[in-house]
């Protein structure tokens, strides 16, 4: 078990709130709690940037289903991009993934890649839980193909499921040193998220970063 103290730990993680009736002050909570907290970015809803903070500003598309076409999120994304987001966490559609439609996968990624450009960090999510060991490695392979910064594990709303060990250790082994891993979704404890870490893990999506922090029970995504 990576056994990090408070600091370390918090700067690994993206201090997140995507609920739908999150408000603009819902919002700006966050923002203060995550420069108190000392957490590494923020993740929000699109249609909450821009924000102010100290801190980085991470964001999503074709969230939470990930049913929505290539030029979609490209749109999406090039939005968020030009509203300050410095990362943004794409959703895969997963029942691409499922049918083992690899190229399309990368060809999607690639529409999102091609708009937010480096040095925005681009992130996919794989909904590892929805998906076979053969899958989950066939779609980080095809997010490295396309450019992408990270791979990770889950939006935290479909019903398969949140991040687990096994997920992230197969999906670090499949990217190496060369991409990020980020665990999301069900990460509830700070033994969970320690975990996680241990397993391969650079960065933690984490809605209750101030109880795992503290070292009780979070709640949500």
């Amino acid at each position: 078990m990576t056994t990090l103290d408070r600091d370390q730990l918090a700067t690994l993680i993206d201090h997140t709130l995507l609920k739908p009736e999150a408000t603009a002050e819902d919002v700006t909570a966050l923002l203060r709690e995550a420069e108190e907290l000392g957490t590494y970015s923020v993740c929000v809803s699109p249609s909450m940037l821009p924000v102010e903070t100290t801190v980085k500003v991470a964001t999503v598309c074709g969230f939470p289903s990930g049913q929505h076409s290539a030029e979609v999120k490209a749109f999406e994304a090039r939005e968020s991009v030009a509203k300050g987001a410095d990362e943004v966490d794409m959703v895969l559609n997963v029942g691409l993934a499922r049918a083992g439609e690899y190229d399309a996968i990368e060809h999607e990624i690639r529409a999102v890649r091609d708009v937010a450009k480096s040095p925005v960090v681009l992130k996919v999510i794989i909904e590892s839980a929805a998906l076979t060991d053969e899958q989950i490695v066939a779609v980080c392979e095809a997010a490295e193909r396309a450019g992408a910064d990270f791979v990770k594990t889950s939006t935290g709303f479909h019903p398969a499921g949140g991040a687990s060990e096994h997920a992230v250790a197969l999906m670090r082994r499949t990217v190496g040193d060369r991409l990020g891993v980020k665990a999301s979704g069900g990460i509830r404890t700070r033994e969970a998220a320690e975990a996680m870490v241990a397993a391969g893990a650079s960065r933690l999506g984490l809605s209750s970063s101030k109880a795992i922090l503290d070292g009780g029970t979070g709640t949500g995504y």
